[in-house]
């Protein structure tokens, strides 16, 4: 059987023997390789090589980071298809989906490569007689993502990308679950020209991002996974003097007004809903239909999720792959007995949708009438369950959306310019979509929750990735002609 190892000081390192993890293909549920589960150890040997690698990184050239980054933007851009294979082998999503991950990390590849503009500093003139003030923007040092099983390439590359172009030298933690992406980002970082030790990779659990959270070498870290972790992640980096920014859970909402187009509304929401069998952050997981447009909608929805092909990601013709493992799926199917008890109408079971007879399969689900009180309103399920809230009036919908716990993203559909302009201005999330059910920014935006779905005070990519990377120094200077000094002990002044 395959073992997967770590990718240390620029080359395979195997980690030891004494712990490992199984990989899966979700399609076949047959186990296809084994990983080295990293500890300390391995942690202490990736942020040394990040450690030894910093100074000279750290003084390279922005022409050149940029160059290598460029360099690494072509051989990801090529090797896209053996990236994405290896997401749809691993996690189980279909090639299409995998591909647009792939997409839209290579985005902030691109975004990266503006670092010689995207770093510059002010400068201000004779801010009082002869002295002139600038700020610059300063590497930390080693920097450590731990990203989660659902995008195995796409958030690392959210994070590794403007770490390494601020002059940062990275550890990631990748989810054990899918640890192979990350490894054929080792490689094509080496191909692109990025000197060894300047990223490394260690695959581990909780063992592994202990030891992170506690290397006083390591600066800062970037997290994105559900929200307990988040938090634990956050109070106990913060706690050891880190910089941190946390990513948590998520409860997605699409409110529907009466005056949406319907198809285009349940179009929509299955999409949102059921991409990546569910298993992604920004999934729309409540549709709040909003007056008469409910029952319309929930038809609607309920006849095109009739129509999806459930099976391998490897298969073109598949809509919807497997979930991750054969626990998460029986979580997830557990909600829908769960939903059922507690009084929602069970339209679509998804355990009874056409599906292969191997792999880790739960077809589309669909629960009407859910209310807030509801374990399938309050928990963030993760996977392909879409639940329906049925209110009165737009009031009613904005505070459901205002009263979760979680603020990670939403959306309305509507023709109503009106009713956008107050739910933008009004709703508490951090991304919103209007007539787009899956808000994600590109990348010269950054992406980021409020409330329990963000730990820490800055968002990831784009401008905050930028700023969370580095920090400034400001400089006061003054070229005095010679004589010109003198003693004074007064506070200092500007005029």
């Amino acid at each position: 059987m395959d073992r997967i190892g770590h990718w240390i000081d620029g080359a395979a390192f195997p980690g030891g023997l004494a712990r490992t993890g199984p990989v899966w293909n979700p399609a076949t549920g047959v186990q296809q390789a084994e990983v080295s589960l990293g500890g300390a150890s391995e942690v202490g040997a990736a942020v040394e090589a990040a450690a030894i690698a910093f100074p000279k990184w750290r003084a390279t050239p922005l022409s050149r980071r940029t160059e290598v980054l460029f360099n690494f933007r072509e051989a990801l851009s090529a090797n896209r298809r053996n990236l994405a294979a290896l997401v749809t082998s691993e996690h189980g999503k279909t090639v299409t989906d995998a591909l647009g991950e792939v997409a839209r990390g290579l985005e902030n590849v691109e975004y990266a490569c503006g670092a010689l503009n995207l770093l510059k500093g002010e400068y201000s003139e004779q801010v009082s007689t002869g002295i002139d003030v600038y700020s610059i923007r300063q590497p930390l040092g080693v920097v450590a993502g731990i990203t989660p099983f659902n995008f195995p390439a796409m958030v690392p590359l959210w994070m590794l990308a403007n770490a390494i172009a601020c002059g940062n030298t990275f550890v990631l933690k990748p989810s054990e679950k899918d640890p192979s992406a990350s490894l054929l980002l080792g490689r094509l970082l080496d191909e692109a020209g990025l000197p060894p030790g300047v990223f490394n990779v260690v695959h581990g659990d909780k063992e592994a991002v202990d030891a992170l959270l506690a290397h006083p070498q390591v600066s800062a870290v970037s997290f994105v996974g559900s929200t307990p972790v988040a938090k634990a992640v956050y109070t106990a980096g913060t706690g050891a003097g880190k910089r941190v920014q946390a990513l948590g859970g998520a409860k997605n909402h699409m409110v529907v007004l009466p005056d949406a187009d319907v198809d285009l509304a349940a179009d929509a929401a299955v999409s949102a809903g059921f991409g990546s069998s569910g298993e992604r952050c920004m999934a729309v997981s409540v549709v709040v239909a909003v007056g008469a447009i409910a029952q319309p909608l929930v038809d609607a929805i309920a006849a095109r999720i009739q129509k999806l092909r459930v099976g391998d990601g490897s298969d073109p013709d598949s809509d919807m792959g497997p979930l991750i493992t054969a626990d998460h799926r029986d979580r997830v199917a557990s909600y829908l007995d769960i939903g059922r008890s507690e009084g929602a109408e069970l339209v679509v079971d998804g355990r009874t949708h056409d599906m292969p007879g191997r792999g880790f399969f739960l077809g589309p689900s669909l629960l009407d009438h859910v209310q807030s009180d509801m374990a399938v309103y309050q928990d963030e399920i993760f996977g392909p369950v879409l639940t329906v809230a049925r209110v009165d009036s737009y009031d009613q919908a904005l505070q459901l959306v205002n009263s979760n716990r979680y603020g990670n993203g939403t959306a309305i559909f509507t023709r109503d310019g009106g009713a956008v302009q107050s739910f933008q201005y009004d709703c508490q999330v951090g991304m919103v979509g209007v007539n787009v059910p899956v808000p994600v920014p590109v990348a010269s935006y950054s992406f980021g929750g409020w409330k329990e779905s963000l730990f820490g005070d800055s968002h990831i990519y784009g401008p905050d990735g930028i700023r969370f990377y580095t920090r400034t120094k400001v400089v006061t200077s003054r070229w005095p002609g010679v004589g010109t000094s003198r003693v004074d002990l007064g506070f200092p002044g500007t005029r």
